[in-house]
């Protein structure tokens, strides 16, 4: 799909389903268009970026009535970070519209004739379900629109979080995600906290260079926390420092490790995991 020379703005459109990669659906005089920002139900303002024979790719740009699917999402990265897609769409719409995407994915577009289709197993809850995260470290913080309205300079670049879609080098800074239980924001957080406050660089993804890389964080079933952090430039005593700190931070840590990796990509299976705690006394190494 190739950009339109100039933004066609559509108005009143109704949004009437949902696509992949969190994107939702509006159909307008023979045009299909994948929309950004669009519940099912929705009747909004569309501003198209992108247009190619019968598909387009829009941005909603107002919304003129809200759909009943739409809710207000709990998460204040949301519509920025890009981890969460439907946090905008109450829990049982997005099992209903996934649902159906399954359903016209095998039938309608594979054409398999399948009877039954069992119904979506819900999760008891719809937040803080994943049992592992990987956040990354980076001193090109991605500046929220309204950072950039008060046009104030940012002294602090550096930021811990999820990469913007599409940004390789960009990172928002999160403070609170809804995806994993706690501990996950506060030790996230105490991180971020520690390394402003003993000057820990940040990984320069551009110009390679920098201490603090990433921060895995898995918690199981059981409540078990087991802490990944990946260092590139190597420094040894604020490497142990740090995990020392983390250590008398949070008791609850079962498995406390880290991996120094100073090459250009992430490839965890490279790299020996180095064990510093690990309280059921099991060490794995990873390596090719």
């Amino acid at each position: 799909m190739g950009k339109v020379s100039k933004n066609i703005v559509l108005n009143d459109v109704e949004i009437v389903d949902t696509s992949a990669e969190g994107k939702s659906v509006a159909k307008h005089e023979g045009l299909v268009i994948f929309c950004e920002g669009g519940v099912p139900g929705d009747i909004v303002d569309l501003d198209i970026y992108r247009k190619k024979n019968k598909l387009a790719e829009a941005k909603v740009i107002a919304i003129k009535k809200a759909s009943e699917y739409r809710t207000k999402p709990e998460c204040a990265h949301f519509g920025t970070c890009g981890g969460c897609k439907w946090q905008s769409m109450s829990y049982e719409a997005q099992l209903k519209f996934k649902q159906k995407f399954v359903s016209d994915a095998l039938i309608r577009i594979g054409k398999l004739d399948i009877p039954e289709i069992l119904p979506i197993f819900k999760n008891s809850e719809p937040y803080f379900y994943r049992n592992k995260l990987e956040f990354s470290f980076s001193n090109k913080k991605w500046l929220t629109e309204e950072q950039i309205k008060t046009e104030e300079e940012v002294a602090n670049k550096n930021a811990v979080g999820f990469h913007i879609p599409g940004r390789f080098d960009k990172v928002l800074d999160i403070y609170k995600c809804y995806l994993q239980p706690e501990p996950s924001n506060e030790i996230r957080n105490e991180v971020r906290d520690y390394a402003a406050k003993h000057n820990l660089t940040y990984f320069d993804i551009r110009d390679k260079g920098g201490f603090l890389r990433t921060l895995m964080i898995r918690i199981t079933g059981t409540g078990e926390v087991m802490v990944v952090i990946a260092v590139y430039d190597w420094l040894e005593k604020e490497l142990f420092d740090l995990l020392e700190h983390l250590k008398q931070k949070f008791p609850q840590i079962t498995s406390l490790q880290y991996v120094h990796n100073p090459k250009e990509m992430i490839v965890w299976m490279a790299w020996i995991l180095k064990l510093i705690l690990d309280k059921h006394l099991c060490m794995k190494k990873w390596k090719d």
